[in-house]
Parts: structure tokens; C-alpha cells; sequence
């Protein structure tokens, strides 16, 4: 039954006016009324979208060679479902990210969308599911209960190594300025005091091996998201799929997603567990941990023009103030750091609701969705943002590096196995409280010949592990 604007579709509650252009059905229509949340669609995230349609396909490919679905309707689904893969009908994946059911809302708007699409490739009206059923058809051998978690996995998997190529795009642009920066001279520091000299290139060779390491343990997460639940249906014991069928939808699955998953040993276990999504979520927390301390010293390192460290200068990105006349702000750094912080709410976030699950199932995974999808995906946006809006364009102020490195106390620490701690701490102290030279102090008290303390001051030879000498005045007990 239906008007030019409308059709009628029943469900357990009862008849519900369903717009006629729409491809989602009723349980779609009471989700968008119940759960006005966020605003923000599970459209919003794509790659969840793909991986509810690959599913749907997989599963029609194995009920069909089970001979539980025939080959006619099997095929309009799979011809549906590869629609959307392509990237067809997502503007009718139209329900709230955040949503009670465990996840039903978005296993049924994807039933229905696919339902209905594969209605009309056997030329029938949207709507007339005694051809072509959501629950029947799209749905069968399956439970919102394995279907959305192992959804969730395929896209998480998908994003990870997205963000993957984001962090090796910017380790490269560090590795860069590693290279670039390998001559520049500079004190390190350790609690922001004056430490021993290095080289820029080495501190932007440390950011390069953080991102690396990540890039790792980012992998080593992705290894417990292949593992999926599907073929468990409602609470893992397999209720009416064919004893077959679990295997074989895993296999087709691979084929269709190109990703190697694998069914989990005890599917019941997997159906309640989302510790894989606890571990990715920490990992994703460790990367922004890391990211917003890189962000911290490139904003401190960059401090000034003037009155701050002005070790290094970032790209001017936009006018910083709109009271005081050429001000530019580290903004680029600045709004990484801001994901960051997102990220690590949002590992608490996952946290709570892995840690709520009761009994056999998780109700709460829509939650860990979003918040894992916001974490990846703001993740990689952010490392991509400061790797070509702000590392590539940094400069060195060298002569200001330079000058830091001739008046720093810090440089006396090299001097140590040649004059021995007992006088270069009188060094450094003569040098603090007169404001002279390290240099100039050690060359006045004939601690040194000008030829000796020009070698150790060599930056090769300031910055890098050397033999000491033989009988150097460290090892007498002045320097004990």
C-alpha cells in the first residue's frame, strides 16, 4: 500500500507512512526518531558502510552455496551490495552513530537499503518484501550480534592503516629535516635547563624513530582486529546458520574485503570480548601521546620571535592576533594537540564501554565505534596536516643556535674526562656567576691547551660517543 509520497511498512509495533523515495524502511524510521544524538550519520564514516554491504554480499554468496538462498534473489543482493560498496545509496545510511540496541539501527538500515535496492534490480517497488525480506534475505544466517562488531573490525582495520601511511608521510618529513639539520650544533636540555649539545638533526631524527616505533605497535593491533565473530549470530552458540557456515562466510569475506580475517575460536567469547578494541584504542592513545609531545617542543623551540627559545622558525600559516600587528601562532601544532587530547577522552570513553558488556553481548560497541573512528580518522588528518603544513617549511636559526652553544654552561659536561668534575664544576660556576665563556674560564686557568679544547669542542665530537683519554683527569679521586 502506498501514496506518490509514501508506502506503508509494518513491523512489530505496527504500520508506520515510510517515504516513498527512501530505500531505508520502518525499523530505519523509528531509529532516526529515537536517536536524534549526534547528528552525524553512520554515512559519516564510509569504510563502515563498505564493510556492512561486504558482509551482506559474503553472507548472500554462502547461504546461496548452502542452498539456503536462492540463486535469484542471492544475486540481486550481491549486485545491491557492490553498489554500495562502490560508493552507490550511502546518503540512506541515514541512522545516529551513537544508538541504543547494540547496534541494530545500523544492521537493519543496511538490510533495508539493501533490500529494497535488490527489489528493484528484480523489478519490483521498494517496499515489497514478500519477494525480497530484510530480516528473511539480506539478514539471513545472521545477528545484529555478529554481523555489526565484525563491521566495526573491517573498517577499524581499514582506517589503521590509513593512519599508518599518515605517520610514515610524516616520519618521512622529520627523517627530511633530520638530514637537512644533521650540521646544526645546539644544547639539549632536560628539564628545561641547559644540558649537553646535540644536533637539531638528532632531535628531529628522534621525532622520526617515535612515529616509527608507533607505526609498529599500530600493526601489531591490527592483528587482533582480523579476528571476527561472524557466523556466532545472537550470542556466539550459532543459532540458525548451517554448521558450515561460519567458515564459509569468513572465506568469502576475504575474498570480497581483501582483508585476512579470520573467525575467532569461541565465538561466544567473541561476541561478548571487546578487548581488541581496548588494545587498539591504547595504541591510538600512545600515538597522541606522542604526536602532542612533539607538538610541545616544536611550539616551545619555535617561542619568541624575540623574547623565547627562536631555535627554529615554522611557516606562517595566518595573521595570529586580531589586536596585535604581526603576530603568528604555532596553529598548525596547536590543533594536533587538540586531537590528541580528543583521542585520549576517547580511549576512556572505550574504555567505560568495553568494561560495561554484561553477560554474553556488549551493548555499547555503537560508542566504541564512533569514538575509535573519530580517533583514527582525526589522527591521520592531523599527522598529514603537520607533516605538509608545518615540518616541511620549518627553518633553522642557526646563528642564534650557534651563539646558544658558545655561552651555554652546559658544554662543560664534555670537558669532564679532560679537567675532571671537581674543576669543571668550578668552571661552571665561575661561568654563572661571571656570565664569561666556558672556554675563555678554561683557557685563563691553563686547564686546557687552546688546540685540545678545540677538538673536544668539535660538534662531531660533542655529539656522539668518543674514546676517552687514557689518563684523564677523571679518573683521579678529584673527580670521584
Amino acid at each position: 500500500m502506498s501514496t506518490a509520497t509514501q508506502r506503508l511498512e509494518h513491523d512489530l509495533l505496527g504500520d508506520r507512512a515510510v517515504p516513498a523515495t527512501a530505500y531505508y524502511g520502518v525499523h530505519t524510521l523509528r531509529a532516526l526518531e529515537n536517536f536524534d544524538i549526534t547528528g552525524v550519520s553512520i554515512a559519516a564514516y564510509p569504510d563502515l558502510v563498505r564493510a556492512l554491504a561486504q558482509i551482506k554480499l559474503a553472507a548472500a554468496q554462502a547461504n546461496q552455496a548452502l542452498g539456503l538462498l536462492d540463486a535469484k534473489r542471492a544475486e540481486a543482493i550481491v549486485a545491491a551490495c557492490r553498489e554500495v560498496i562502490s560508493g552507490a545509496l550511502h546518503q540512506h545510511f541515514v541512522v545516529d552513530v551513537i544508538q541504543g540496541g547494540a547496534g541494530t539501527s545500523t544492521n537493519m538500515n543496511a538490510n533495508e537499503v539493501i533490500a529494497n535496492r535488490a527489489l528493484e534490480l528484480l523489478g519490483n517497488a521498494r517496499g515489497e518484501y514478500s519477494v525480497l525480506h530484510p530480516n528473511e534475505h539480506v539478514n539471513m544466517s545472521q545477528s545484529t550480534n555478529d554481523v555489526y562488531p565484525t563491521a566495526l573490525k573491517l573498517a577499524t582495520y581499514v582506517g589503521i592503516f590509513r593512519l599508518v601511511g599518515a605517520m610514515a608521510h610524516l616520519r618521512a618529513a622529520f627523517e627530511r629535516k633530520a638530514v637537512e639539520f644533521a650540521d646544526v650544533l645546539k644544547m639539549g636540555r632536560t628539564q628545561l635547563q641547559d644540558a649537553v649539545p646535540m644536533t637539531l638533526g638528532q632531535e628531529f631524527s628522534t621525532y622520526a624513530t617515535m612515529l616509527g616505533e608507533d607505526e609498529e605497535r599500530l600493526k601489531e593491533a591490527a592483528l587482533l582486529i582480523r579476528e571476527i565473530n561472524l557466523g556466532a549470530t545472537a550470542i556466539g552458540t550459532g543459532i540458525n546458520a548451517h554448521p558450515d557456515y561460519a567458515g564459509l562466510v569468513c572465506r568469502r569475506l576475504v575474498e570480497v574485503s581483501g582483508i585476512p580475517v579470520v573467525t575467532a575460536p569461541n565465538l561466544i567469547e567473541a561476541t561478548q570480548d571487546c578487548g581488541a578494541f581496548v588494545q587498539l584504542s591504547g595504541v591510538l592513545k600512545r600515538v597522541a601521546s606522542k604526536l602532542s609531545k612533539v607538538c610541545n617542543d616544536l611550539r616551545l623551540l619555535s617561542s619568541g620571535p624575540r623574547a623565547g627559545f627562536g631555535e627554529i622558525n615554522l611557516p606562517a600559516r595566518q595573521a595570529g592576533s586580531s589586536i596585535m600587528p604581526g603576530k603568528v601562532n604555532p596553529v598548525i601544532p596547536e590543533v594536533v594537540n587538540q586531537i590528541a587530547y580528543e583521542v585520549i577522552g576517547n580511549d576512556l570513553t572505550v574504555t567505560f564501554a568495553a568494561e560495561a558488556g554484561q553477560l554474553q553481548l556488549n551493548a555499547f560497541e555503537p560508542i566504541i565505534a564512533h569514538s575509535l573512528f573519530k580517533s583514527v580518522l582525526h589522527l591521520s588528518r592531523g599527522c598529514t596536516t603537520l607533516a605538509d603544513y608545518c615540518v616541511d617549511g620549518i627553518t633553522a636559526n642557526r646563528e642564534a643556535l650557534h651563539a646558544s652553544v658558545e655561552r651555554s654552561i652546559g658544554i662543560v659536561t664534555a670537558l669532564n674526562p679532560y679537567i675532571g668534575y671537581a674543576n669543571a664544576t668550578d668552571v661552571a660556576a665561575e661561568a654563572h656567576a661571571s656570565g664569561k665563556g666556558v672556554a675563555e674560564i678554561v683557557l685563563a686557568r691553563g686547564l686546557m691547551s687552546a688546540e685540545a679544547l678545540a677538538e673536544v669542542l668539535r660538534p662531531e665530537v660533542l655529539t656522539r660517543p668518543r674514546p676517552l683519554p687514557v689518563n684523564s683527569a677523571a679518573a683521579t679521586p678529584a673527580a670521584a
